[in-house]
């Protein structure tokens, strides 16, 4: 089993990984262990380890690193582990992933998956692969200025502290996308796959994760007012029903660069900026649940090749 691994969680989420190793090891799965050294690292040894015939891949980390390992494993067949040690863990929460060690030890090795049909966006930095969404506007300005030791540090707390940074520095200025043809303006937009946004809180409802197509949410207010209100809606659960919040289905959005330059992120990662393209990927990639993730799934879950007769005793205890 491969495990790629991004070094910058904090300790309490390193504590997790290692836990979760010793289990695997104590079970008799045979374990590689690879640590990501710069920015899409973990694509390239997906890819390789994918080119090698892997059956399972593993990504450490939080939703860039899974991001990165799925757009090295796309259209492989390869498998998708997950063991979320990022400071959101977004997609974990879609999928209803485990925390405790020995229960996320238990999914890697039950062979259980369902379908994660990512999206792609193309922005001037290039393109790569998302799992969950990607965002323009202030959110993405956020991301782009937040520091990582602040942000390894203070876990979610990082975002409200750069949030009250910088609502006095960004501009609001209007954002023009056409989505599916159909032109539009906003205060900010989120490409959903997922229903979740910033963790467990819900924002798109009509999202399918397992299929291709997007939710579009699209903010039609912009300015400091609205942000502070969708910020103090998040940690209530009420982000998806903010006045002005329309949800749109789509299969492909562009998004237009104004007169100044728009940044967009991309699963809590910096991802360039406008003019971007949003689209599906080629096809879907199987990833590791538990049963209950299992259920969540509208299309027929896969089993991806078990791991070793004593591993299997992880997951029948």
């Amino acid at each position: 089993m491969l495990v790629i691994y991004n070094p910058t969680a904090g300790r309490r989420r390193v504590r997790r990984l290692w836990n979760v190793l010793d289990l695997l090891i104590a079970h008799g799965v045979r374990l590689e262990v690879v640590e990501t050294g710069y920015p899409d690292h973990a694509r390239e040894i997906a890819r390789d380890a994918a080119r090698r015939g892997a059956a399972l891949v593993v990504a450490a980390g939080g939703d860039g690193t899974i991001a990165e390992v799925a757009g090295g494993l796309g259209g492989s067949g390869t498998s998708l582990g997950i063991i979320p040690t990022g400071t959101a863990n977004v997609l974990a929460h879609e999928l209803d992933l485990p925390t405790d060690p020995a229960e996320i030890a238990s999914v890697l090795v039950s062979g259980r998956t369902r379908d994660l049909w990512p999206g792609v966006i193309e922005s001037d930095i290039g393109t790569r692969l998302f799992v969950q969404m990607v965002g323009v506007g202030f959110d993405a300005h956020v991301v782009h200025h937040i520091s990582r030791p602040v942000k390894r540090a203070l876990g979610r707390g990082a975002y409200v502290v750069q949030t009250l940074r910088e609502l006095p520095r960004y501009a609001f200025p209007p954002i023009r996308l056409t989505v599916d043809g159909q032109e539009m303006e906003a205060g900010s937009v989120i490409i959903a796959k997922g229903t979740l946004y910033g963790g467990p809180y819900l924002l798109a409802p009509d999202a399918r994760p397992d299929e291709p197509g997007f939710s579009v949410a699209v903010f039609e207010h912009g300015g400091i007012a609205h942000a502070l209100l969708a910020g103090a809606a998040l940690p209530l659960n009420q982000l998806g029903r903010i006045p002005g919040l329309r949800h749109l289905r789509a299969s492909e959005i562009v998004v237009q660069a104004p007169a100044e330059k728009l940044p967009a992120q991309a699963d809590g990662d910096p991802a360039g900026q406008t003019p971007l393209l949003v689209r599906d990927a080629a096809a879907p990639i199987p990833v590791l649940v538990g049963r209950h993730g299992i259920r969540q799934s509208s299309r027929t879950p896969h089993r991806a090749p078990p791991v070793g007769e004593e591993a299997i005793a992880i997951a029948a205890r």
